[in-house]
């Protein structure tokens, strides 16, 4: 069925011309006379998109707007005026418009602002009726359908109800801590505790005395005995984040504990058994780094029973959608928001993008985009700049063909040219100007690239 458009507007003639335009570009047209009967017909109609005037009699556009805000009805309103003013534009997206025109209105600016409006309705309703709003946000959910991830979670349910020891491996960012927990929270030992500790985080002189506890007097300033993770993790998970950032003496203690269930606090001499499932994660070459002496082979072999490899987020694109659709909602829900989703044009950028911080890197565009935004949906200008431009230059060299250094040159040296040609409707003269050549040279490499005979 055709898209339904509502225009609003008190001038009669302004309704005609706008219904005869968007019913000969294929959309259904309503019109109301009032921002009453607006607001009437959109509670009824659940319009694709309103067309509204801002100066209306009874109640105006920014009136209409505000009540439809705070009914919480998903509907783009593109705003229309002859009275612009800076403050009324900072007023209308302030209050969620989703654009603002200036009259005698533009047949084409309007017919592309109203297309727009019509693909962000389409994909707000997606969304509703994918989340609802009573659905429970898992701050700790794995996210993600793609085969590489499939597999993942395999090895998690074959291993999370033994008490063999993991080594997650993967670059930053990319969930090995979310890894880690799902395989807890699947565990026998799911109601005890699940500790963390970041090896790289702690200086060295202190990994210890954190990691075993120390009693009272075994330090300056160790006024009192203080358990340490694998106390409280007892029964449970200690997670060992890092692990490869961990000093060759600390190994060898991490290693005493693997092998016997026993240690020591630091200036303590009672010996302490403990039930502690270890999972650790690196993003560190571990094979690399026994072979430099930095870390133990026999640690290694201890901690790998059970490897369990985190693809980074560019091999595994096709779960970008739903990741986002995860972030946005957990967003929405820190920050009171009422985001839905991003715009085409901007899910295509993200997904094109190689995303070299992985899922973090993801997360944080997203909610800084969620911040930013005055609308229900992010746009591109939502995005950062770098991300804009890294994105464009990585789908223009993808659509670059294969062969030699010297054959893609070529073919973006022809194609350089064949755009310049059609732009100064093939005078010679004024391309090889815009492209800063003289005409003779411009006349050889036309022939050079086939372009003439």
């Amino acid at each position: 069925m055709a898209k339904l458009v509502l225009v609003a507007d008190d001038e009669a003639g302004v309704r005609v011309a706008l219904r005869d335009v968007l019913e000969d570009s294929g959309y259904r047209v309503e019109c109301a006379s009032g921002g009453g009967e607006c607001l009437e017909k959109i509670l009824s109609l659940n319009p694709d998109a309103v067309l509204l005037d801002v100066r209306m009699p009874e109640m105006d556009g920014i009136r209409v707007l505000e009540t439809i805000n705070q009914g919480g009805q998903n509907v783009p309103i593109i705003l229309i005026t002859a009275y612009g003013s800076t403050q009324t534009t900072i007023e209308a997206m302030k209050l969620g418009a989703f654009d603002y025109l200036m009259k005698p209105l533009k047949v084409k600016e309007m017919l592309e602002t109203v297309g727009k409006a019509v693909e962000i309705k389409e994909l707000m309703d997606r969304s509703a009726s994918r989340w609802g709003d009573g659905e429970k946000i898992d701050s700790y959910a794995m996210i993600g359908l793609s085969e590489t991830m499939q597999n993942v979670y395999k090895t998690i349910g074959r291993v999370a109800n033994t008490n063999a020891t993991v080594l997650i491996r993967g670059e930053s960012g990319t969930g090995k801590e979310l890894v880690a927990r799902a395989i807890h929270r699947n565990s026998i030992r799911h109601e005890r505790p699940f500790i963390k500790i970041n090896c790289a985080s702690i200086p060295e002189n202190l990994l210890e005395s954190e990691l075993f506890g120390y009693e009272k007097g075994a330090f300056t300033g160790a006024v009192c005995s203080k358990p340490g993770k694998f106390d409280l993790a007892n029964r449970g998970t200690l997670f060992l984040d890092e692990i490869g950032e961990m000093s060759l003496n600390t190994q060898a203690k991490l290693l005493r504990v693997l092998q016997e269930k026993e240690f020591e606090r630091v200036g303590g001499t009672e010996t302490i058994r403990v039930d502690v499932r270890i999972i650790s994660a690196t993003n560190k070459d571990l094979e690399q780094s026994i072979e430099e002496g930095a870390f133990r082979e026999d640690l290694f072999y201890r901690l790998n029973v059970v490897e369990i490899i985190i693809p980074p987020l560019r091999e595994r694109k096709s779960d970008i959608p739903d990741l986002i659709r995860h972030i946005i909602r957990h967003c929405n829900h820190e920050y009171k928001k009422a985001i839905t989703g991003f715009s085409g044009e901007a899910m295509a950028l993200l997904k094109n993008y190689d995303w070299p911080g992985n899922i973090r890197e993801l997360k944080n565009v997203c909610e800084r985009a969620v911040l930013m935004s005055n609308g229900p949906v992010l746009t591109v200008e939502d995005l950062p700049v770098s991300l804009q431009k890294k994105s464009r230059r990585a789908a223009w060299l993808s659509e670059i063909p294969g062969g030699s250094l010297k054959e893609i040159v070529a073919e973006v040296e022809r194609e350089v040219i064949l755009k310049s040609l059609e732009e100064n409707n093939w005078n010679r003269s004024a391309v090889a100007q815009a492209l800063k050549m003289n005409r003779s040279t411009l006349y050889a490499k036309m022939k050079e690239l086939g372009i003439i005979d």
